[in-house]
């Protein structure tokens, strides 16, 4: 079914799709660190890793759109795999903090109940740093997708 628009090659439509990435990827950051920021998050010195990668992140993905090229696309995709692991680690360290607070609590409650309250716990969040996973996700897709930087296959 044609649709009766102009035609576009794959290569015009990937890049369209590749800004599209781009803008959800800016406004991701941009409400993540403006929520960190509104939660206080950075009471402790591990609460300073979402807030500072975010930073680093804005900064060379400014850095590759006024001059994309190698480098700036390299260091793009070093930056969005720290936001993946950073992201598992985050998910362990509120694991760990609830798991810590409940204890507290309830020292004698069973494994499965205090797993069933980790996982229902409002503070910290369990899945939360997961937007730090998928960001960085999200921003490998952009970089592994820039055609410019490819080998020939």
């Amino acid at each position: 079914m044609d649709a009766g628009g102009p035609k576009l090659g794959a290569a015009s439509v990937v890049e369209r799709l590749r800004l599209w990435v781009l803008g959800v990827l800016w406004l991701g950051l941009i409400g993540t660190v403006v929520e960190l920021i509104l939660l206080e998050h950075y009471e402790q010195a591990l609460q300073f890793v979402p807030l500072v990668l975010i930073v680093l992140a804005m900064l060379v993905l400014a850095w590759h759109m006024l001059q994309p090229g190698a480098g700036s696309l390299r260091s793009l995709q070093v930056v969005m795999a720290l936001f993946a692991l950073a992201g598992f680690a985050g998910m362990a360290a509120h694991f760990n903090g609830s798991a810590e607070y409940q204890l507290e609590l309830n020292p004698d409650m069973s494994n499965w109940e205090l797993l069933d309250k980790i996982l229902h716990a409002h503070a910290p969040p369990l899945l939360a740093p997961g937007m730090m996973l998928w960001m960085g996700l999200l921003g490998l897709a952009y970089a592994y997708t820039d055609i410019r930087y490819r080998g020939s296959n």
